[in-house]
């Protein structure tokens, strides 16, 4: 990766961000006394970048909730996550700290929509309720409507007849439709209204989608599909967490870029180190403020729960804007669309703890108890790959290869056992799985395979319980 640097350093300004921080936020300074920091001491960005990581497990879920947030005292709002197990995460939040997430939203909105030019339907189909995707991108679409943008927001969540039924109604008082949320949802979304002759063309439609990595053959298709006459334009996919809202955004300049690079794999290989193809965004460094740490991301920003250094376990790095425009001119790669001077942060996902799939994030704990139940667990070894599949439809399908037992036949009766199983304690043990996923699409792909299988089961190897997607 030549042209990725395997460090960048924030801006200066996350200084500010660090004293303020280390005053306002007991759990943050209890951190940093544990750790024998003064805060006086961390003067410059060098210094800073030696400050300790934070994440999950060394930090928010060591303190109380009110220790998290300034001043110790908790938002006018919480999100929630779902932990490996089905713990749940807390994510305050309040009106003031929306503003950063918001112009991530106002990015897409006028720089690639016109939606301050154009009466603009705002459909939002990602889950409502405590998950983070739903009202807090409802919160941002009304506050777009504040600022004079030109959007009316309707909520039918991620429920497909209910989208169904209102969008007949709505979409012709409307110049555009803009569908916020799962790509796999909102392919079922528009193939369903496909089937039931929605006019799709006639709406105009956009999409913003988040959560997951699809390819550019899946954009490619759904601008077929919904009658989109300008992918570039008209889609547009955010880079966000739970614990810290929308850090980055597609512009029509990182998506031509990205359809460049799908065309030219070795350009690819070149400049994100991997063959497969990140989410490729851009991001506001005043607004948050990343950092490459071996091939993964960490960021810092403020929130209803400000972090610093925060460790996000996302594989990934950062390109400036001049070394990649430096590299698509070497490559005779020529964007023809203008775009923001700002940073690039690619992403492939997280690093080997989990999948994702319609938005929700699938831990092999989750499989795992589902392997372990009476009636299942005298079948298998406890091995399995747990992956995301693309079959020639472009749909996704959550797959799970098990490695049988001595003696355990692979029968259909056994697959549908573990299939039964594996289900029924994603939807028990995995709140996002229950809630995001669509019914007919929760039921995972078993496939068996005998013990010591060479390609998911090598003798000999460290095993990996998960596979990126694959398409």
């Amino acid at each position: 990766m030549a042209d990725v640097p395997q460090h960048a350093a924030p801006d200066p300004a996350v200084l500010d961000l660090f004293r303020r921080v280390a005053t306002t936020v007991p759990a943050y300074a209890a951190f940093l006394r544990e750790h024998e920091i003064d805060p006086a001491e961390v003067t410059t960005v060098e210094r800073f970048t030696r400050l300790p990581l934070t994440d999950k497990a060394g930090y928010t879920r060591r303190y109380a909730l009110p220790e998290l947030c300034r001043d110790g005292a908790i938002g006018e709002m919480i999100a929630v996550s779902s932990g490996s197990t089905g713990e749940p995460s807390f994510w305050p939040r309040s009106a003031a700290d929306e503003e950063a997430v918001t112009a991530r939203f106002e990015q897409v909105f006028r720089d690639a929509f016109r939606a301050h030019e154009r009466r603009t339907l705002a459909v939002i189909c990602f889950a409502l309720g405590t998950w983070v995707g739903g009202l807090y991108t409802l919160g941002c679409c009304r506050r777009l409507a504040e600022r004079g943008y030109r959007i009316t927001a309707v909520a039918p969540g991620n429920d497909k007849r209910e989208i169904l039924r209102v969008l007949p109604q709505l979409a012709p008082y409307f110049e555009q439709v803009v569908l916020l949320g799962y790509p796999p949802f909102l392919k079922d979304v528009v193939d369903a209204g496909r089937a039931e002759g929605l006019p799709w063309a006639d709406y105009n439609v956009k999409l913003v989608t988040a959560g997951e990595v699809f390819s550019e053959e899946w954009r490619t298709l759904m601008a077929e599909r919904a009658g989109m006459s300008d992918p570039c334009r008209d889609t547009a996919s955010l880079y966000g967490t739970a614990d810290a809202g929308v850090l980055g955004n597609e512009t029509p300049l990182s998506i031509e870029i990205r359809r460049l690079l799908a065309a030219r794999p070795e350009a690819a290989r070149e400049l994100f180190g991997e063959s497969r193809l990140p989410t490729l965004v851009q991001y506001d460094p005043r607004a948050r403020f990343f950092e490459q740490i071996d091939g993964t991301l960490a960021f810092s920003g403020d929130g209803g729960i400000p972090l610093i250094r925060y460790h996000i376990a996302d594989e990934g790095g950062l390109i400036a804007y001049e070394r990649m425009m430096d590299f698509l001119r070497r490559h005779e790669l020529r964007p023809q669309t203008d775009g923001p001077r700002l940073p690039f942060v690619y992403v492939f996902g997280r690093s080997h703890f989990t999948v994702s799939f319609y938005g929700a994030n699938v831990y092999p704990e989750n499989i795992t108890v589902g392997l372990e139940q009476p009636g299942v667990s005298d079948l298998v070894t406890g091995k399995f790959v747990l992956e995301v599949l693309e079959d020639a439809a472009h749909d996704r399908v959550l797959a799970v290869t098990v490695e049988l037992a001595a003696g355990a036949e692979a029968t259909p009766d056994v697959a549908d056992r573990l299939t039964d199983s594996i289900q029924a304690q994603l939807l028990r043990l995995n709140s996002e799985f229950a809630n995001y996923v669509p019914e007919h699409k929760r039921r995972p792909l078993v496939r068996t395979r005998p013990i010591g299988d060479p390609e998911y089961f090598p003798p000999g190897v460290k095993h990996r319980y998960t596979r990126p997607a694959t398409t």
